[in-house]
């Protein structure tokens, strides 16, 4: 995506973007220039290390302001100090209260700060343009605190990452940045809040590569380490260098534990994907169940997730504590299984209700307590073999996670930053890869872009009123050029790329069979070559991007498009896979002119 064009003031000695707004030399160059971007990646990661920081500050106020305690979930069951004459049964009103505070500032502020925020933000990436509300930083910070230190069972990373992104995309419009360049910041925002949130650096740069880019590119590598080590150098100074749990050292003592260790990663898939189907059963059942106003239900739903916290309370809040606990063997299978389907529950209820916060931390303890009864069950049945049960609850998080976010980069890369131990590694990749290749199997989202499904909406496709929405390539399609076939000799070639207009011809062999796209580009530059290292024929230049299908929708092949060298792809038949048409840029802007 190209800046925006402007205009040099002379005078002024000002540069005028095509919105009228007036930018300075400096600041002009500072959101088109490489090292601009790499500037602003720092500023964001700051910002986000900072949030990062009075998020945390806020949390822990709240919950000793309504509970007493600095994490009620480390001593559960205990009374509140402040009101000692409710004993334990202060929990019934704890989320009532929160929801009272946060449930009006979210309706009347900022309503996209409701819920785990990561699909807002994936959204915003996908097909806003990076744009979000500069007031989702502040609406976010203190809904999710308010949540969480009321009760809500959920986690901090949805909660920070919309608010680094709030930050990021707010930065791109104050700096006129082009819109590649917004997202960019956008994914800068969420990197530094993850990493500075958990301590872990290289998390944060995989998280936001993963869910928010989902691509890879040498320019978004490296603004997301600069954002992501900048807030990670805040959040230690602030909390001190010490990972976000303590977890207990990890070895395998026997070769068939990665038998066992696999095993877990398809059972901890089914769980991850049981998570993600629960979370949104119980949150359309409130939504069945509710018809007040929307300000009042996080208040009087929070009487149902007082219940839940009066049985289980060690549901309240994140609940690190207790998935420590469970990582060191210090509950019984019985129970283990209790608290995994209590954190189902309570989660599932948090943001049923109109909670904000994250199912990052939820789906960790889930897949810890899965691991742990898990482990405990093999240890039983072969005591010889199984080792220590820490291990399968590692790799339960892990493996849980990423069956239900399916981000296995980021769940190996996590887990491995929280251990510090390379030894994690192999059994943490081959569990989570299973898990991934069984989620990706049974389900076609994940929890994350479900949410986004159930509102009528596709990350891949147009964005909903789009000029460029459901026609197929096939019907848009140009004539295909005569094909040059792979034979052709590359002065001949450069000939007829010169005649063509098109700046890339599709090549086939004897048979017809489609063997890929040669590009003037890619011809100019094998001529430029010594002698000696010149290809003969264009059959060694030609290289086939991405198919283009003449069923495929346009909007998606677009993508594919917009990447191509030249000025357009050939298309593809369905059945055969052989060259048909010729999808050109041109072509794509008559259909929007077509439906406009």
């Amino acid at each position: 995506m190209s800046a925006i064009p402007a205009t040099r003031d002379s005078k002024q000695g000002s540069i005028t973007a095509a919105s009228g707004a007036k930018l300075t030399p400096r600041l002009a160059g500072l959101r088109n220039a490489s090292w601009g971007v790499m500037a602003l990646a720092v500023v964001v990661g700051a910002g986000a290390g900072a949030g990062s920081v009075v998020f945390r500050w806020c949390i822990t106020t709240f919950t000793r302001l309504l509970s007493g305690h600095n994490d009620y979930s480390a001593s559960p069951g205990q009374s509140n100090p402040h009101v000692p004459w409710l004993g334990p049964y202060f929990v019934l009103l704890a989320p009532v209260i929160g929801g009272l505070l946060y449930g009006p500032l979210v309706n009347r502020f900022a309503k996209e700060a409701r819920g785990h925020g990561v699909p807002e933000v994936m959204l915003a990436v996908a097909q806003r343009g990076g744009r979000i509300s500069h007031k989702v930083a502040v609406v976010k910070t203190l809904a999710s605190a308010l949540c969480i230190g009321s009760g809500g069972s959920v986690g901090r990373e949805g909660p920070i990452v919309q608010i680094g992104s709030a930050l990021g995309s707010t930065l791109g419009r104050v700096t006129k940045a082009a819109e590649g360049r917004t997202k960019l910041l956008v994914a800068c925002g969420a990197a530094g809040g993850i990493a500075a949130t958990f301590n872990a650096p290289l998390a944060g740069v995989f998280f936001a590569m993963e869910l928010i880019l989902g691509t890879f590119s040498a320019e978004a590598f490296g603004a997301l380490v600069l954002a992501s080590v900048t807030a990670s150098v805040i959040g230690r100074a602030a909390f001190g260098d010490v990972a976000f749990l303590n977890l207990p050292a990890f070895h395998v003592d026997h070769l068939a534990q990665y038998g066992l260790f696999a095993l877990l990663g398809v059972v901890a898939a089914l769980v991850g994907m049981g998570f993600t189907r629960f979370l949104y059963l119980i949150e359309d059942a409130c939504d069945w169940v509710w018809r007040g106003p929307e300000w009042l239900r996080p208040a009087v739903g929070g009487l149902a997730l007082g219940l839940v916290l009066l049985v289980l309370p060690e549901m309240y809040g994140v609940g690190y504590p207790v998935l420590e606990k469970a990582t060191e063997g210090g509950y019984a299978v019985g129970f283990l299984l209790l608290l995994l389907a209590g954190k189902m529950l309570a989660t599932s209820l948090t943001i049923g209700i109109g909670g904000s916060g994250g199912v990052f931390a939820p789906s960790l303890f889930i897949g810890a307590m899965l691991g742990s009864a898990y482990g405990i069950g093999v240890h039983d049945l072969i005591p010889g073999t199984a080792g220590a049960v820490g291990a399968y609850a590692l790799i339960g998080m892990g493996a849980t996670f990423s069956g239900a976010a399916r981000a296995p980069i980021t769940a190996v890369v996590i887990l491995f930053e929280l251990t510090g131990e390379y030894s994690i590694i192999l059994p943490l990749m081959l569990a989570i890869v299973l898990a991934t290749a069984t989620s990706r199997l049974l389900s076609r989202d994940t929890i994350y872009t479900l949410k986004l499904r159930r509102r009528g909406i596709d990350l891949e496709g147009p964005a909903p009123g789009a000029a460029l929405g459901t026609q197929h390539v096939g019907a848009v399609m140009e004539p295909l050029p005569e094909p040059l076939p792979a034979t052709t000799s590359l002065t001949d070639a450069a000939d007829l790329l010169s005649l063509s207009g098109h700046g890339a011809l599709p090549v086939v062999d004897d048979t017809g069979g489609y063997v890929g796209v040669v590009t003037a580009q890619a011809v100019a530059e094998a001529l430029a070559e010594q002698p000696d290292a010149v290809p003969q024929t264009v059959e060694q230049l030609a290289t086939p991007p991405a198919p283009v299908t003449t069923e495929q929708p346009l909007a998606q092949a677009l993508h594919t498009l917009l990447s191509a060298t030249g000025t357009g792809v050939p298309v593809l038949d369905a059945e055969q896979g052989r060259p048909v048409g010729w999808l050109s840029h041109q072509s794509a802007l008559r259909a929007v002119h077509a439906t406009a």
